[in-house]
């Protein structure tokens, strides 16, 4: 069938009939790569929940004594990486793996990294974070491309099916850093990373167990390469990466690789790459020229997400720190671990998202065009950092603490904005991915996150050196700058998106 009539790439297998109802309206397998996100979230936000305060915390009392900022520009490094990977993740599924292959051995990975960090010392915490970005990178832009195969371009549903993948997984958004945080708090911060080990491990168990109703679940890469190339390809990974891992530790060694450095080296990288990903696919000779038109307006989207993202993120690196730092940690009259703020949001996604999916459902074609959606999170997440303006001004130290509801409201609006703009966003890639690109257009999607996270890794640099309002104050304001751009522009994208709505 042609690309207009089936979401999935060429000899991939067809999704199930429009009649597959079987998930709250959904087609089965959304239950299954749902479930398995629902865990994957909770081992990698619950040990990001913790992550900025583990590096933060004095050697002492078990972390590695980075300061305020540094901890918060290490963080945001490594969440470059994780995205960085997702290139490769998207070509090897594509060429070698196969999306469930890919999405299998990334979990993986994820399991192993995470019982790596278990190990309380300081080499194996970055032997865990290596094994988490690799696993990361093949399994997220894979499994999103598997959701997207759940429907044909037409179905309705798309939208609501992506709010409904969403609300699923941000319970492991919600709950992950109720556990890894308690633990972290009254246990030791290698407890909460052992946690984020058991439960992606859960998650593997259900995703294996569930692959019968998945579309294009068939083990063979959808463009594999052929025999002598596969072998070829192999061998020059191998031997990269060794290559890689000798010289990185030669130059470790020298000193003229070091953390600072090699933080810089990935921003360099995460803003090189996607300008040259987006070069390849306009020059591709198997875009053709409906797919590149495509291509122009998704530019757009893409450095909406990164704007947007670039906010989000820092939920769990700036805004953890104003919590542990400057914000009470006692609500309702109870007390708890800083880390607990990063459930708010994943409960607030919770919450919201079922409410977002009913509305698209009930609005159908009326519903507003998937740019203006993203358009309004970009705008909400830069509301959510203008809100924190307020009280941080007008202290004479930095020894104040303001109420948990300033957080709580910061993540609310955080929440709806990541709702919007991530299900619109993913969708929208999925329906305007050249086929010859699929599952790495989906990984360009996540080197917008790249991006956001190699520029927050250079500007919470500044986060001990200038005010609180003034850095909150003016990232809130560019992000909704940026929002009220992509409005300004709805009528281009609406006309060159078509017939994506």
């Amino acid at each position: 069938m042609s690309r207009s009539t089936v979401e999935s790439e060429p000899g991939s297998e067809p999704p199930p009939p429009g009649d597959d109802h079987a998930f709250f309206g959904q087609p089965r397998g959304l239950l299954t790569l749902s479930g398995l996100e629902v865990w994957e979230r909770f081992s990698f936000l619950g040990m990001q929940a913790i992550l900025v305060l583990y590096f933060a915390d004095t050697v002492a009392h078990g972390g590695l004594g980075m300061s305020s900022g540094t901890a918060a520009s290490v963080s945001a490094a490594y969440g470059t990486l994780v995205y960085l990977v997702s290139v490769a993740g998207g070509w090897l599924a594509d060429r070698m793996l196969g999306s469930y292959r890919a999405v299998l051995w990334g979990g993986i990975l994820i399991a192993c990294g995470h019982y790596s960090m278990a190990v309380p010392t300081g080499t194996m915490t970055w032997v865990g974070l290596g094994l988490i970005s690799a696993g990361t990178g093949l399994l997220k832009p894979n499994v999103a491309t598997m959701v997207g195969k759940l429907y044909r371009t037409e179905d309705e549903r798309r939208d609501a099916g992506f709010a409904l993948y969403y609300m699923s997984i941000n319970i492991g958004a919600f709950a992950g850093p109720l556990v890894t945080a308690w633990l972290g708090d009254h246990r030791g911060w290698h407890w909460g990373f052992s946690a984020a080990a058991v439960g992606m491990t859960f998650g593997l168990i259900q995703y294996v167990a569930g692959r019968r109703h998945l579309a294009g679940r068939k083990h063979a890469a959808e463009f594999a390469l052929a025999p002598d190339a596969m072998r070829r390809t192999v061998l020059l990974i191998v031997l990269g990466l060794l290559a890689a891992a000798v010289l990185a530790t030669l130059l470790a060694l020298a000193g003229y690789l070091t953390m600072g450095r090699f933080v810089d080296l990935l921003t360099l990288i995460s803003v090189i790459a996607p300008v040259v990903y987006f070069a390849v696919m306009f020059r591709s000779p198997r875009v053709t020229d409906a797919e590149r038109g495509h291509l122009r307006p998704y530019v757009v989207l893409f450095l909406a997400s990164t704007v947007f993202n670039f906010i989000l993120f820092q939920a769990y690196s700036t805004m953890m720190l104003l919590a542990a730092s400057n914000a009470e940690s006692r609500i309702l009259g109870y007390d708890f671990p800083a880390g607990w703020y990063a459930s708010a949001l994943g409960a607030f996604e919770v919450a919201l998202a079922p409410v977002v999916a009913a509305l698209w459902v009930r609005m159908g074609r009326k519903q507003p065009h998937a740019s203006n959606k993203i358009a309004i999170g970009v705008v909400l997440g830069g509301l959510s950092f203008l809100l924190i303006v307020l009280p941080t001004s007008g202290h004479s130290s930095d020894d104040y603490l303001m109420s948990a509801w300033w957080i709580v409201g910061s993540y609310l609006l955080l929440g709806l904005g990541d709702i919007l703009l991530e299900t619109s966003g993913m969708s929208a890639t999925t329906k305007l991915a050249p086929v010859a690109f699929s599952s790495q257009t989906m990984s360009l999607w996540f080197l917008s996150l790249a991006l956001a996270n190699g520029i927050q890794a250079q500007t919470v640099k500044l986060y001990d050196d200038v005010s609180k309002p003034a850095y909150f104050g003016v990232n809130g304001a560019i992000a909704v700058a940026a929002g009220l751009a992509v409005m300004a522009l709805a009528p281009w994208l609406r006309r060159t998106m078509y017939p994506v709505h």
